[in-house]
């Protein structure tokens, strides 16, 4: 029995660290900011459907001793921000131009339940590209969020579909 539950205990921390890794994206900083060992971590995030976009996403690490501490193993807090910029010639390609964008990325915050997305949204009228971060949660939804944003204004831009009209 006790070999079983050490197996599924295993098999649930490899899970959690699975779903909290991001997807697609680089960690390229981590700033601890306790004793616990809590982090923030600093992703950076390429837009695949626009070429010469980056986008910094930061989110909070929570450490092993943190989740024995305070318990609720399987979640990390909402807070996280988002800057993108222009870091090369702008190729974009087959977006979504609707009003609700597109997801370009998701990372797991909990086992299940709760994931950091990032949404593009292309503002036609002000010639910009959205970027918004936001949680997503099954039960309840999350007032946290952040934006940043890529004018095209200006700028020497590829429509590979042409520019929209």
């Amino acid at each position: 029995m006790f070999r079983r539950i050490r197996t599924l205990t295993v098999a649930a921390l490899a899970l959690t660290a699975a779903a909290i890794a991001p997807a697609g994206a680089e960690t390229v900083g981590k700033v601890g900011v306790d004793w616990l060992g809590n982090d923030i971590k600093i992703d950076a995030v390429r837009d695949p459907k626009v070429g010469g976009v980056t986008c910094h996403v930061t989110y909070f690490d929570r450490s092993i001793i943190d989740r024995l501490k305070n318990g609720n193993w399987f979640e990390d807090p909402s807070n996280n921000s988002i800057a993108c910029r222009q870091t090369g010639p702008i190729t974009i390609g087959d977006i979504d131009l609707s009003n609700e964008g597109e997801e370009v990325f998701r990372s797991g915050l909990s086992l299940i339940w709760k994931h950091l997305l990032v949404t593009r949204i292309y503002d036609k009228a002000n010639d910009t590209l959205i970027y918004l971060a936001h949680s997503r949660q099954v039960t309840d939804g999350s007032a946290k969020m952040s934006i940043s944003t890529v004018p095209l204004f200006g700028q020497s831009v590829t429509w590979e579909n042409g520019r929209p009209d």
